[in-house]
Parts: C-alpha cells; sequence; structure tokens
C-alpha cells in the first residue's frame, strides 16, 4: 500500500467512468459478493447511490451507480515510523539491506576485555560449555546432530513436511531377566555353612580368627575398666560417703508444702502514732500464741498507745498483745484472740544437713504469703544481730541457707522439705548501707530447737534467764588455731569459780570447739543455768580443762 494517506487503492472497488477499448462491460457484481467496499470494510451499497445519466445514442451501456470517495484518516506519525516502510524500500521485503540495525532497538556495547578474559571462551574453542583451565570432559563429546531437515537421515519427527502416519501402539520393551534385579537365593543355615561346602574353608577360618582377635580385645578393655579405671575396687580412691536416706527427710513439692504452711504464717504490723513497722510470724500453738522476732516488735513492747496487730492468710486482722520477748535470743511471743488457727508442724533443725532442700516463707516488704526456695548452705553458724532502732544485740547460732529472705521476711518460717519449720528467718547479710541492698543470698534463721525452749519459757513465765560464763573475751589465732582470749573475769562468776584467769584462751566448751568469741556466746547458750561443764582452755602454751558451773 502506498504511504501516502488520502490514496485510494487501486482494486475490485475503484471507480471506472469508461470501459476499456475491446472490453464489454463485466456483469455487476452484488455488494455481499465480493463488490465494492469502503475503507472501513463497509459495503458499497450502504451508500447512496448518485442519480444515473441517461443512455447516449451511441450505443454505450449507461453509467452505474458508484459509490462514495473513500475518507482516509490522517496518520499518526508515531504509527507511521513504527510500520511504515523504511524510506527507498517499495516492496514487502527488502532482501539487499540485512545489516541495517533494527530501528528502535539499541544494540549493547562490547562488554570489557576484563570480563572477555575472565568468562569468555578461549580462542579457537568449540566447547559449548565453559571448563576450567585443563579440565576434559567427563565423557567424549560426538559432532552434534544435523539441525533438523538438514540431517542426510529421514526422520519423520525432524521432517516438518512428513505426513501424519498411524503405527502400532507403544509398548514397553520386555526386559529380560538379566538385565533386571535378581531375586534373592535362599539363606544358608550354620550347617550348610560348616559342612555343606558352600563356604570356602579359608573364609572359616579367617572368620574364626576375627572373633577370637575381637573377643580378646574386648576382655582386655572390660578387665581395665572394671578393675583399674572403677573406683569402688581400687584401693587408692577415696569416694565420698553416701547416704542412702532412710526416709526422715521426706522430699515434697514446694506447691504442696506451701499449700500446708502458708496459712500458718501472718503478717505483723506495728503502729505507733505515724509511724510503724511490719514483719511476719509464725503460729506455734493452738490458743493463738505466735513467735515472731524481737525486732520486729520491740519498738511496741514499752510504748502504751502502740498497736500490734497479725493478719492471716485469708485477710483476716485481729489485734494481738507481746507476751514476752528475749533479746539475747531475738525471739518474742504474741497472743491473738482466735478460734482454732492453722498451727505449724515444728522439726528437728539437728537433723539438717548442709544441702537439704527449705522453703522460706513470709511478708517481706509487705507482701504476705511469699514462697522462695533454696538449700542449707551452713548450719551453727555465728551471726551478731543488732537491729537499728531496737534493743536487740543478740548472738545466734543460725542456719545458713541461699532462699531469697528481705525485709519483711523477720520472724517467719524456714522449713523443710516435709512442710516442718526448722527455723525463724531472722537476717540477713547485705551489700548495701543500712541493710538496704536486699537479699544476696546470705540469709540466717534461728533453729527451731532454740526456738521452741525460748518459746516455751516465754509463754511459761514471760522471760528467759541464760547461763552466762562472766568472762569478757576477744577472738585470737596463732595461725595454728583459733580461740577466744579471756580479758577480765567478773568476780564471783562461773569463771571465776572454776579457776580461770585473765589470758586464757577458751578453745571448747563442753564437745563444742569455740573459734572466736561470738561462738563462745553460742556454745555457753546451749547448756542450762547450775550446768557443769568442762571448759578447755590454753594457758601458756598448755592445755587445762577447767570444771565450770554455770550461772
Amino acid at each position: 500500500m502506498s504511504d501516502q494517506p488520502g490514496t485510494p487503492a487501486q482494486g475490485p472497488g475503484a471507480r471506472r467512468d469508461e470501459p476499456a477499448a475491446g472490453q464489454q462491460d463485466a456483469e455487476p457484481v452484488h455488494p455481499w459478493q465480493g463488490g465494492p467496499m469502503t475503507g472501513r470494510g463497509v459495503p458499497a451499497d450502504r451508500f447512496a447511490a448518485a442519480p444515473a445519466r441517461p443512455a447516449e445514442g451511441n450505443g454505450h451501456a449507461p453509467d452505474r451507480l458508484q459509490p462514495r470517495p473513500l475518507e482516509r484518516p490522517e496518520v499518526d506519525p508515531s504509527q507511521r515510523n513504527a510500520f511504515a516502510r523504511p524510506q527507498g524500500v517499495s516492496g514487502g521485503f527488502d532482501p539487499d539491506q540485512h545489516g541495517l540495525a533494527a530501528r528502535g532497538i539499541e544494540q549493547a556495547p562490547p562488554p570489557p576485555d576484563a570480563l572477555v578474559q575472565a568468562f569468555g571462551r578461549p580462542p579457537q574453542s568449540s566447547d559449548p560449555l565453559q571448563r576450567a583451565p585443563g579440565e576434559k570432559p567427563m565423557t567424549p563429546e560426538s559432532e552434534p546432530d544435523p539441525a533438523l531437515w538438514n540431517s542426510g537421515d529421514r526422520d519423520p519427527w525432524r521432517d516438518p513436511a512428513a505426513g501424519a502416519i498411524l503405527g502400532p501402539p507403544a509398548v514397553a520393551e520386555e526386559q529380560s531377566s538379566d538385565d533386571g534385579e535378581r531375586e534373592p537365593g535362599p539363606l544358608l543355615s550354620a550347617r550348610e555353612v560348616l559342612f555343606g561346602r558352600r563356604v570356602h574353608p579359608r573364609a572359616l577360618a579367617i572368620l574364626g580368627v576375627v572373633a577370637l582377635l575381637v573377643g580378646l580385645a574386648g576382655g582386655f578393655l572390660g578387665r581395665i575398666t572394671a578393675e583399674e579405671g572403677n573406683p569402688l575396687v581400687n584401693p587408692d580412691v577415696t569416694l565420698a560417703e553416701v547416704d542412702q536416706g532412710s526416709g526422715d527427710r521426706p522430699r515434697g513439692a514446694v506447691s504442696q508444702v506451701a499449700q500446708r504452711v502458708v496459712p500458718a504464717v501472718v503478717s505483723i504490723e506495728v503502729r505507733i502514732g505515724g509511724q510503724g513497722g511490719s514483719g511476719s510470724g509464725v503460729v506455734i500453738n493452738g490458743n493463738g500464741y505466735v513467735v515472731t522476732n524481737n525486732h520486729v516488735v520491740s519498738m511496741a513492747a514499752d510504748t502504751p498507745n502502740a498497736q500490734v496487730s497479725t493478719v492471716f492468710h485469708d485477710g483476716t486482722r485481729a489485734p494481738a498483745r507481746v507476751v514476752g520477748r528475749d533479746v539475747k535470743t531475738d525471739l518474742a511471743v504474741l497472743k491473738v484472740e482466735v478460734a482454732n488457727p492453722t498451727v505449724a508442724q515444728l522439726g528437728d533443725s539437728d537433723k539438717l544437713r548442709v544441702g537439704d532442700d527449705v522453703i522460706a516463707i513470709g511478708s517481706p516488704l509487705g507482701l504476705a504469703g511469699t514462697v522462695t526456695t533454696g538449700i542449707v548452705s551452713s548450719v551453727h553458724r555465728p551471726v551478731r544481730l543488732a537491729g537499728e532502732g531496737t534493743d536487740t544485740n543478740a548472738v545466734i547460732d543460725a542456719i545458713q541457707t541461699d532462699a531469697a529472705i528481705n525485709p519483711g521476711n523477720s520472724g517467719g518460717a524456714l522449713v523443710d522439705g516435709s512442710g516442718a519449720v526448722v527455723g525463724i528467718n531472722s537476717a540477713i547479710r547485705t551489700l548495701g548501707s543500712g541493710g538496704e541492698g536486699g537479699s544476696i543470698g546470705l540469709g540466717f534463721a534461728i533453729p527451731i530447737d532454740d526456738v521452741r525452749r525460748i518459746a516455751q519459757e516465754l509463754i511459761r513465765t514471760g522471760t528467759v534467764r541464760h547461763a552466762d560464763l562472766g568472762v569478757n573475751v576477744k577472738s585470737v589465732s596463732d595461725g595454728l588455731a583459733d580461740g577466744a582470749q579471756v580479758q577480765n573475769v567478773q568476780d564471783g562468776s562461773s569463771a571465776a569459780g572454776g579457776g580461770m584467769a585473765e589470758g586464757d584462751v577458751i578453745i571448747k566448751v563442753g564437745g563444742r570447739k569455740v573459734g572466736s568469741a561470738d561462738e563462745l556466746i553460742v556454745a555457753v547458750d546451749r547448756h542450762q543455768v547450775g550446768e557443769r561443764v568442762p571448759v578447755t582452755v590454753v594457758r601458756q602454751g598448755r592445755e587445762l580443762v577447767l570444771d565450770v558451773t554455770l550461772k
């Protein structure tokens, strides 16, 4: 077609005003049988016909109705640039101009020389894939098959002009038994292996030798492991004794223990005007007697307007009065008027061992019913207590534990795995100033054996009498042994009656060793007033045993 817009195409629909010379008029063509078409593909009879002229006398046939002129809209320049023929090309193909670059397609620049050297094929290489230098193909490469029908073979799959031929159905060829997997044969029995001549005798001999060597090696290693590597039979190794347990210290789940003991632990609140304090206590008697620390209630002991109240686990609040207190052991007993309280079961602190599981229950920082767990870190640890703002000046033979104990836990229960109370939490060691640093895993509790003795005497008489040796001592050590050196002896005291003199170093009271001044206090306090106790001292390098009657 012409690249000039608006020019009608020469074809069957062109207007013919005059017939060619020597040519008869053609038969009329029906508009729906390939007649003239408009430029938009509409049959010519859709347009209005021009009026016919009368036939002239020269013998010519009258003119036929002609279609209206074709309407050719202007061509968009962008479409002309995209679809029009190139300049100088008149046909549909241009076989003489193959080197022209396609319009609108930008050719990428050649790759850099560095990339060509790194990733390009070596010069004059015919390998279809890139290989490492010196690498050879795994299998020898054959010449590539000729492309499609250029091959000399008559392959209908490669010949596009081959006709469709129906052949037999595609059935898989049967594989011979030699190519497939062989069926497993019958297994040989021991009799056939040994006597059936199915196995070569040399193989049987080798198998026997291998079995013998394996047995010898296993026996040798077993002997070394059993005799030399086992400390149970090696006399050069000493094993730590293990207590198999006799059921004296049954262990229970912490949740079960807490469920039984928490109702027997109360919170104690002390109010004196606008001041106040808090702590914990343990119900030890069905009549409403509660044991706690002296430093918890000491501020309200001699104050008429002081208010002491106890808060039970279920939220019941009841007033309490101080029955008695002991400043030398930091213990006190309260009386609460309640009916049928939950009473804690008291255990035996002398049976505690280092490593036993313990549970601390109390109201740290006012948080009632708090439960923490730990182990017994040490027993019979002398600890001096001196509470600020209280008259407490005690030295206790404490149970050390790493169970978390914080301010407010004082007076609470320390229980074992069976739920029996083995101590009353009293003090902690902190790193902060003024004891406000919180728990660092060093907590101390008064043994329940001492608590039971002191509480019974306070309930019965309201006071407690403690044995006193009647000496002032200080802690000393000569590098080989520790003890408490006597600084002075009080007149008429137990020490004076037993013949003790200044400068004597006390190293043992009864059956307990003494290594410091605090240990001397707890060792003497273990005995009753009026009891006669042997005291071992070192005087001028010699050990002496003095019989002292405690007052």
